[in-house]
């Protein structure tokens, strides 16, 4: 029988390619978002986009499933999973991009594999090893750079400004989404959970623009800035969401996110030949430090993993007569 990499579990090549289509919509959704935010509203944008993907994920799930039939604690989860990820990661996420440019904020947000491998040691006791702490420092130090422009100083004289502030929210509650997510799939499939997620969190996206007085606000709407709410709901929802929620739940979460290393450089990409953005040079260099760290961290991860499966099972106890 052929023996496995000794590097890390082989990975499926279903999943492996799941992940990097994940990465080039989530990658275009900041090229997205920031169109849309330019003719609606950021509670607007983001309570369509969500209209749009739990339509298509409840049609899904129907045809695929059947009805949902969830109990309290699946509700519980649910609205978990929709205040984290969908509501208040928009609001983070949307207004951040009035402020910043759309590939600096990705890159920003390139932080958050090593803030979910950290928060994974932190509160869920995860192996630590000085390669995966040194990935985790070498990624935060690389976000200050982006983040300060350059000059870490910045970050003590109070002069970054809220945009920066918005996006690395989005680092904290996409941990918090990826966590809770691996929770919710011990008793939800990928598909009803994320399908759950987005009506929970358009919900409250809804509420909350309907007492702003913006949710049918499109006088200044073009095609553009439907399409790109489209683009968000359908390639950034529907479809990102499911396939990260089914990589989380067969490779974990540490390996699943390290995977949105990608996200930045297509953001920056797309940001360039799209929108004619020019990130400076100490953000771009502060971005390939934190796809290094998080390079890194994966690695460190890949290895723990493996030694622990690799590691032989403790001996039993004869009993004696």
């Amino acid at each position: 029988m052929p023996q496995r990499s000794a590097a890390s579990p082989a990975m499926p090549p279903a999943i492996l390619a799941k992940l990097l289509g994940t990465a080039v919509f989530w990658g275009g959704t900041w090229i997205a978002g920031r169109v849309a935010v330019r003719e609606v509203t950021p509670l607007a944008a983001a309570s369509w986009r969500f209209f749009v993907a739990a339509l298509i994920l409840g049609a899904l799930v129907l045809a695929r499933e059947g009805m949902p039939r969830w109990n309290r604690r699946d509700w519980l989860t649910l609205l978990a999973l929709g205040a984290s990820g969908i509501f208040l990661y928009n609001i983070c996420f949307l207004y951040g991009l009035q402020r910043i440019e759309a590939g600096r904020g990705a890159l920003v947000v390139a932080l958050t594999p090593a803030a979910v491998a950290a928060a994974d040691w932190l509160l869920f006791r995860a192996p630590m090893s000085p390669m995966k702490a040194t990935g985790i420092m070498l990624a935060m130090t690389g976000c200050l750079v982006v983040v300060t422009n350059g000059d870490p100083l910045r970050l003590f004289a109070g002069e970054v400004g809220s945009g920066e502030w918005l996006i690395l929210g989005c680092v904290v509650l996409w941990a918090a989404y990826t966590f809770i997510g691996r929770v919710g799939t011990r008793t939800l499939t990928p598909l009803a959970m994320t399908f759950g997620a987005s009506l929970t969190g358009w919900a409250m996206l809804t509420v909350a623009a309907l007492l702003d007085g913006s949710l049918f606000a499109f006088d200044g709407a073009g095609w553009p800035g439907i399409s790109s709410i489209v683009f968000l709901g359908l390639f950034g929802t529907a479809l990102g969401f499911t396939w990260y929620a089914e990589a989380v739940e067969h490779i974990g979460a540490t390996r699943a996110s390290a995977f949105i290393n990608l996200v930045p450089l297509c953001a920056v990409l797309l940001g360039a030949l799209l929108l004619g953005e020019r990130i400076g040079l100490a953000a771009l260099v502060g971005g390939v430090i934190v796809v290094a760290g998080v390079t890194l961290t994966n690695r460190a991860s890949a290895r723990l993993v493996h030694a622990a499966r690799a590691a032989p099972a403790p001996a039993k106890l004869e009993k004696t007569a």
